[in-house]
């Protein structure tokens, strides 16, 4: 391999290391955002407003520039090596990444919703789809790394299965608490 091929690998890596990153702290704030309404009204307005620049800020400082070093590297490698363009993982990986891509802007379209307060997710809803990227990190990874569909097809099943058990104890733990609280 080429000194030119591992340098931007190494720098496609730590670009989606940090997109990862942003995203998911992005999220979770919109979690922390929902969960305003719950407080005290004389905390409420000032934690949103609060919460809405330190959005701003992840997905203009860290999420959006991460994503464009990302793809800035990942271009190049393909660059290097095209020949992985013929290769049905790489067609899968980028169809992934475009679909990366679009959940990116709708994080910025929620951001929006935040700052008019019209945003109607619940602090649950915004717990599942935090757990989006993961699913896209988890397959865009073993995608690389495995190089193979059919054994990508089986991990991804895996991941999927593991997600659902992971969302009905999410639901069934909610439920207890829920019941907990009611009966004192």
């Amino acid at each position: 391999m080429s000194t030119a091929y591992l340098f931007f690998k190494s720098f496609h890596i730590v670009g989606f290391v940090s997109w990862f990153a942003g995203l998911f702290y992005l999220v979770r704030m919109f979690v922390y955002y929902a969960e305003a309404d719950e407080q005290p009204e004389n905390l409420r307005e000032s934690w949103k407003k609060q919460l809405i620049l330190m959005q701003d800020r992840a997905y203009q400082i860290i999420a959006t520039p991460a994503m464009v070093i990302t793809w800035f590297f990942g271009i190049g490698m393909l660059i290097i090596n095209p020949a992985w363009l013929s290769q049905p993982w790489m067609h899968l990986k980028l169809a992934l990444l475009v679909l990366m891509v679009a959940y990116h802007f709708m994080c910025k379209r929620i951001i929006n919703q935040n700052k008019t307060d019209t945003n109607q997710f619940t602090p649950f809803q915004f717990r599942l789809l935090n757990e989006l990227p993961t699913l896209f990190l988890v397959s865009i990874v073993l995608l690389a790394v495995l190089k193979n569909i059919v054994n990508f097809m089986y991990l991804f099943t895996g991941v999927i299965l593991f997600g659902a058990v992971l969302f009905i104890s999410a639901k069934a733990y909610k439920n207890h608490r829920l019941k907990k609280l009611k009966n004192g």
